[in-house]
């Protein structure tokens, strides 16, 4: 036998110690505690009321980085206080760079798919770490807030390997990049792009993309299509809470959120404060999530014996209060788990059982421990030169009036005014006098013909921005480079 594995367990708020509690004692009937010790840590609410904004006590964030894993019940966000949302901080703070969750019809679960025949298997792998999610917001002018929108290359190629990676290990034959590419061609353009780099390396597995909003189409009409689904953060956040409608809700979604050296394996839906303490949550998901981390540890024996357990249960009608057979009396927590355990060993008929292996052990080998935070680089060596600048301002003025301003502020400069756009709609040189403006302008300067890019580096532009700011409200500055003669830089609408 293995040497027993600690994972850490945080029971969450609300329903969260109900299910959890129940998912434990599943878990135990079924063998695991023979190779996993798991070990309660203090996080959600009761940190939160303590003051601690983070939400986890020193020695729980210990203990998960000694443990490398995290299983999580559901846990609340405070309302005001500053204290931010406890899953997003500890996704971000340990790296857990790819959330992968997988949608399947369950016997017993109504939906209209279930209900036209047709059984749906796919998962979702979503970037857990960018894009929106840094909460970068600034509020630039009287009418005006920002929100910065990160996607880096590295970030990328890490959660595409790890869904190609996964795909491999699954037999998945195709996987989609859902994107927005054909709006936001620079952030959504660089994880489309990555996605294809790295499907090289694994040519057997076949590639398609599809722009977000046409894939949330094909997800409701035919959702058998897809087997693999990869996306950038926020787009994916959505699809995945879309697929888990799909299959019958948030009560039926099991999630993990995968990084190199910490994992966390968690119910996505909430903590459902009204029936809390009530004993009659629907412990599935979290019953779920916690098969995908018994086999992210290669306990894959248990995590099949028991996932047939639960298909079994759900196939004979025994169902908790949310979803079901109404004609049948529903059962509470305690009870729905107990007859799982009643089914150990036997197997669903009406939907397809899982492949039960050989015992194994666990298999869970960390990374070393980093001696510090990591920069992961992608692209290294290129050769940028510096062309402009856009600077943002805070401006009450007309579109003609700034340029008036500027093309003076710029005159005696290596620049020239080449565009003023106005909420990403250009409005000068050209534009529209039906084009509504607000108090907040992107003001764009090139270098003048015959100025030789790279002449100079940035400190021009900064003299530039700092004699406009004797006379307007600078908001923000971003510098304008070429990457190896490539515009690091969009154009406007319009433009």
């Amino acid at each position: 036998m293995s040497q027993t594995l600690q994972i850490a367990v945080a029971k969450g708020d609300g329903i969260g110690p109900e299910i959890m509690d129940a998912t434990l004692d599943l878990f135990a009937a079924a063998g695991v505690s023979n190779f996993v010790h798991f070990r309660e840590v203090e996080m959600g609410a009761s940190v939160f009321a303590k003051g601690n904004s983070r939400g986890m006590s020193d020695d729980a964030v210990r203990v998960v980085e000694d443990s490398g894993i995290l299983f999580k019940g559901p846990m609340e966000t405070p309302k005001g206080g500053g204290g931010k949302s406890i899953n997003v901080t500890a996704r971000k703070m340990w790296n857990a760079f790819a959330n992968f969750r997988t949608f399947k019809t369950l016997p017993g679960v109504e939906t209209v798919y279930s209900k036209a025949g047709i059984y749906l298997e796919f998962s979702v792998v979503r970037e857990n770490i960018e894009d929106t999610y840094g909460g970068v917001e600034h509020r630039l002018s009287n009418d005006m807030i920002q929100c910065k929108r990160l996607i880096s290359a590295p970030g990328c190629d890490e959660v595409h390997r790890f869904a190609f990676q996964t795909a491999r290990k699954l037999g998945v034959k195709k996987i989609h990049c859902g994107h927005k590419a054909n709006i936001m061609k620079m952030t959504d353009g660089l994880f489309l792009e990555r996605f294809k780099v790295t499907g090289r390396d694994f040519p057997e597995i076949e590639q398609g993309d599809v722009i977000v909003d046409a894939l949330c189409m094909n997800l409701v009409v035919k959702p058998q299509q897809h087997g693999m689904i990869v996306l950038p953060n926020l787009q994916g956040d959505i699809v995945s809470d879309l697929c888990a409608g799909l299959v019958g809700g948030l009560g039926f979604a099991p999630s993990a959120n995968i990084g190199n050296h910490i994992s966390i394996f968690e119910a996505v839906h909430g903590t459902a404060p009204d029936i809390a303490g009530r004993g009659i949550a629907n412990p599935t998901s979290l019953i779920l999530s916690g098969l995908m981390m018994l086999r992210h540890i290669c306990l894959n024996k248990e995590a099949a014996t028991l996932e047939n357990a639960l298909l079994a249960t759900l196939e004979s009608g025994i169902h908790t209060g949310d979803f079901g057979d109404k004609s049948k009396p529903s059962v509470g927590t305690k009870d729905f788990t107990a007859a799982i355990k009643n089914n150990l060993g036997n197997k669903p008929k009406t939907v397809p059982a899982v492949e039960v292996p050989a015992a194994g052990e666990t298999c869970f080998v960390r990374a070393p421990k980093p001696a510090g935070p990591q920069v992961i680089r992608t692209f290294k060596n290129l050769v940028t030169q510096v062309v402009g600048c856009d600077i943002y301002l805070d401006s009450p003025l007309s579109p003609l009036a700034l340029a008036e301003e500027m093309q003076r502020a710029c005159s005696d400069t290596p620049f020239k005014l080449t565009l003023i756009s106005n909420r990403g709609t250009q409005v000068w040189p050209t534009g529209s006098v039906y084009t509504e403006c607000v108090d907040y302008y992107r003001v764009r300067f090139e270098i003048k013909e015959g100025v030789t890019p790279g002449a100079f580096g940035q400190s021009r532009c900064v003299a530039l921005m700092d004699k406009i700011a004797e006379s307007f409200t600078v908001c923000s500055y971003e510098l304008l480079r070429t990457f190896d003669g490539v515009k690091g830089y969009s154009l406007a609408q319009g433009q």
